[in-house]
């Protein structure tokens, strides 16, 4: 008797599932069918658009190879056009790559102007690589350096010396070779000695510094030496003033005939 009644139990739940099922899909089975085909759609989309996006950045990076070769074997005005066609038509992470390349390039020119637009216009997009955009805003800051004040370069290098910047090394070399100079020995001397102290500073980095410091060291001996000469001749006249003043012998009296 108990089996019958467990049995009946299951046929009446199963029935009202199938019941609660039914009028679901009738109340919803036209935006179900929807929902199920824009996710098919999506994923076929997206598929779509990855296989483009890799196929686009696998022809950027080949283009970019490209323009690096032409570059190495001195043909700059080809590989310039390249770069410019990366800048405006390439890959997102190969535009601000190009970017770099060409503001290089301008500098390597003597165009300081036009070089420090690209850098500039780098370093304030807001949509590339956050490595990148520093490195232009190091590498902006370093072509300004002796045609503006001190307290620029120093507004400008400040974000990018902070202990977790990428760039922090270089942007403090650079801030040390600003204080050298603007004529600000003591500061150059206290950015640029823990940089050769510091067993995480690049070796080159770490040479640059010594030799700044060397030219400072240099200057100021050169200083000190200007500064003992005149100490030197008082002193020497000093110990020549009793000689020139000694007194003339008396002549002895004439003697009586």
């Amino acid at each position: 008797m108990a089996q019958t009644d467990d049995d009946l139990l299951r046929q009446v739940e199963e029935e009202l599932r199938r019941e609660r099922l039914e009028k679901i899909w009738k109340q919803y089975g036209t935006y179900i069918i929807i929902a199920a085909a824009l996710i098919v759609v999506g994923v076929a989309g997206y598929k779509i658009w990855e296989s483009r996006r890799l196929a686009a950045a696998q022809a950027s990076g080949a283009t970019y190879e490209g323009a690096l070769q032409l570059l190495n074997d001195k043909k700059d005005g080809s590989a310039e056009k390249e770069f410019e066609k990366l800048a405006s038509d390439g890959a997102a992470g190969y535009r601000g790559l190009s970017q770099l390349q060409l503001a290089g390039l301008l500098a390597k020119q003597g165009k300081k102007a036009e070089a420090l637009a690209a850098y500039d216009a780098l370093a304030a997009s807001s949509n590339g690589d956050i490595m990148l955009r520093e490195f232009a805003r190091l590498q902006a800051a370093g072509l300004r350096v002796g045609d503006v004040d001190f307290t620029d370069i120093e507004n400008r290098l400040t974000p990018l010396m902070a202990d977790t910047s990428p760039w922090r090394y270089s942007a403090r070399e650079l801030l040390g070779l600003a204080a050298f100079k603007a004529g600000k020995m003591s500061e150059a001397r206290t950015i640029l000695t823990p940089l050769f102290v510091d067993q995480q500073t690049p070796q080159s980095i770490a040479e640059r510094a010594q030799i700044i410091m060397a030219e400072i060291a240099a200057g100021e001996i050169a200083k000190k030496a200007d500064a003992s000469p005149p100490a030197a001749e008082a002193s020497s006249s000093e110990k020549a003033k009793p000689a020139d003043a000694a007194p003339a012998a008396s002549e002895p009296p004439a003697k009586k005939d």
